[in-house]
C-alpha cells in the first residue's frame, strides 16, 4: 500500500514547484552568503599583512624578541 492516496498532482506542476523552490533557495543563499562577506570584512583589520616564514642563517631565532604584529 503506498502512502500516497489519491491522483497524483500533473508533472508541469511538480516541475515548476520544484523549479520555484530552487530559484528561491538560490536567492536566499546570495543573500546569506552577502551577509557574511560583509561581517567578516568588518571585522578583518586593515593592517598589513605580516610574514609567516622566518628565514635564518644557521643562528637561533628567539621568537620573543621578534616583532612579528600585534598580539605578539
Amino acid at each position: 500500500m503506498s502512502a500516497r492516496r489519491g491522483a497524483p498532482p500533473a508533472k508541469g506542476i511538480r516541475r515548476l514547484e520544484r523549479w520555484f523552490v530552487g530559484v528561491v533557495m538560490g536567492i536566499v543563499a546570495f543573500i546569506l552568503e552577502k551577509i557574511v562577506l560583509r561581517s567578516v570584512k568588518k571585522q578583518a583589520p586593515d593592517a598589513e599583512p605580516t610574514a609567516s616564514t622566518l628565514t635564518s642563517k644557521g643562528g637561533d631565532v628567539d621568537l620573543d624578541d621578534l616583532h612579528l604584529g600585534k598580539g605578539f
